[in-house]
């Protein structure tokens, strides 16, 4: 009897081991420990507006195909952008100088990783060299915004700058909201304001620096994707020779339209033509819509 206890603690145990040792190597093949890089690297920066949940020593792939890791994760004081040193592995040292880099996720719920995408410079990014061409993290709330039909924002890969424009009402309009010209995104609402003096809203719009020629007489509304989609910037360009620069203010603003507003426009349009007739023998009566003058008043 004592010997079939015996036994039975000694497979008890013995199961509870694997299954520790079942979990840990899930654990690390699932997390960044996995193929932790070993040999000879070199050092590339690049620059992401948002990270995400990236961490160090998070995969860096081609195609799939793990070439490195994430070094470190540094934001410079003053600055909006997070430093990402990767460490590549030296066997991948012919990386095209325009690649670009963007941070991917695996899977649904899993890590976060950079995704490098080839260019066709025939120079090569050097050991200490950056990859000016990033993508951030997508957001949960930007992928709301595409199914609800409002659009992604740019990629913003060449940088953006900054435009002002008042509105006497935003709406639902938030920051991150694309902001499009010809339906096409070509930036996004930086920020939003209340300005205590003009009691309207401010709202700074950044726009790719690949879209600089946009005519400083140009127009800005604020439109809704759909019936009940999310609102963004629209910009009509006008015909001013002179463009658009860092910093500017847009004079020409179309606020956002209230469903009250498209509600009681329908309510007021339907009741006007259903009295005209009414209203057209007031105006007779009246002698605006008759040949004889009308008496003159008293002085």
């Amino acid at each position: 009897m004592s010997q079939q206890r015996s036994s039975y603690a000694v497979g008890t145990g013995l199961f509870i081991v694997l299954g520790f040792a079942a979990l840990a190597y899930l654990a690390t093949q699932t997390s960044s420990v996995a193929n932790v890089h070993q040999g000879a690297s070199y050092t590339v920066d690049a620059h992401f507006a948002n990270i995400g949940q990236l961490k160090e020593r998070a995969p860096v792939k081609v195609a799939g195909v793990r070439i490195g890791q994430v070094q470190s994760i540094t934001l410079e004081p003053g600055q909006e952008v997070a430093d990402v040193k990767l460490k590549i592995d030296n066997n991948y040292d012919k990386i095209p100088l325009d690649s670009v880099a963007t941070i991917y996720t695996s899977g649904l719920l899993g890590d976060q990783y950079i995704g490098i995408l080839y260019g066709t410079s025939k120079k090569t990014v050097a050991d200490g060299g950056t990859l000016a061409l990033t993508k951030p993290a997508q957001q949960l709330e930007e992928m709301i915004g595409k199914f609800f039909g409002a659009g992604g924002v740019a990629d913003n890969l060449g940088g953006t700058y900054s435009v002002k424009a008042d509105f006497t009402n935003v709406g639902a309009l938030s920051v991150g909201a694309p902001v499009k010209m010809a339906g096409v995104p070509i930036g996004s609402v930086q920020a939003i304001v209340a300005d205590p003096v003009k009691l309207d809203a401010k709202v700074t719009l950044a726009i790719d620096k690949r879209y600089n020629a946009i005519p400083d007489d140009s127009s800005a509304a604020v439109f809704t994707s759909g019936l009940i989609g999310t609102q963004y910037v629209a910009i009509q360009p006008g015909g001013s020779p002179d463009a658009l620069k860092d910093g500017d203010e847009m004079v020409l603003t179309q606020s956002a339209m209230q469903l009250e507003d498209l509600i009681g426009k329908f309510l007021v349009n339907g009741s006007s033509s259903s009295s005209s007739p009414s209203s057209d023998k007031k105006d007779a009566g009246n002698g605006k819509s008759s040949d004889t003058p009308a008496p003159a008043g008293k002085h």
